[in-house]
């Protein structure tokens, strides 16, 4: 299997929020592709936040292109000179007013949508999280707080009593597994 080739490229528009790129294309097998469009997005983090009482703190908005109110795990762009640890723990802490004193555990990086997304994902886990703060949200954002039992959060999601979006959900069950495997790590020993 090889790689794309790409013959042209022009940005079709550019904004703070992302940039539409199209470009020719040619396949390996030498079929051209004229019009590829590529989404250009920053890359983002998102965490599962678990506070001291094993609840899971969830952000609860409005969505445009969803056309509902979803509920979400706290998520955001890096700033420029910020590492993805800063980056997940500035955006807790605005979202929600939570934080920790302990450090976040990664739980992985992934490709969006690579077929028409060129960014990443990078999920965290915050354990021990407690309130310390108000919230301090973008005039953009109107932001509600939701603390859910952590364990019966996948029954919420299982059964649809909740709408979420699927980086929450994938994220939801890293942390699930991952706290899983500790906690029977730890029966072992």
């Amino acid at each position: 299997m090889k790689k794309w080739k790409m013959i042209k490229s022009e940005y079709l528009f550019k904004t703070p929020f992302g940039n539409l790129r199209k470009d020719r294309c040619e396949l390996p097998n030498g079929i051209v592709i004229d019009d590829y469009y590529v989404n250009e997005y920053s890359d983002w983090v998102n965490a599962i936040v678990i506070t001291t009482e094993n609840q899971i703190v969830l952000v609860e908005q409005y969505r445009y292109s969803g056309d509902d109110f979803f509920l979400e795990i706290p998520a955001g762009k890096i700033e420029e000179n910020e590492t993805q640890e800063e980056g997940i723990l500035r955006e807790i802490k605005e979202e929600t007013g939570f934080t920790s004193l302990s450090k976040p555990i990664l739980l992985g990086e992934f490709m969006v949508n690579p077929a028409t997304q060129n960014n990443k994902v990078k999920s965290y886990l915050i354990l021990d999280a407690f309130q310390a703060y108000e919230q301090d949200l973008d005039e953009t954002e109107e932001i509600t707080i939701k603390l859910v039992d952590f364990y019966a959060m996948g029954d919420l999601i299982k059964s649809n009593q909740i709408k979420t979006q699927l980086f929450t959900v994938s994220a939801y069950y890293m942390a699930k597994d991952l706290l899983n495997e500790k906690l029977s790590n730890a029966r072992i020993t």
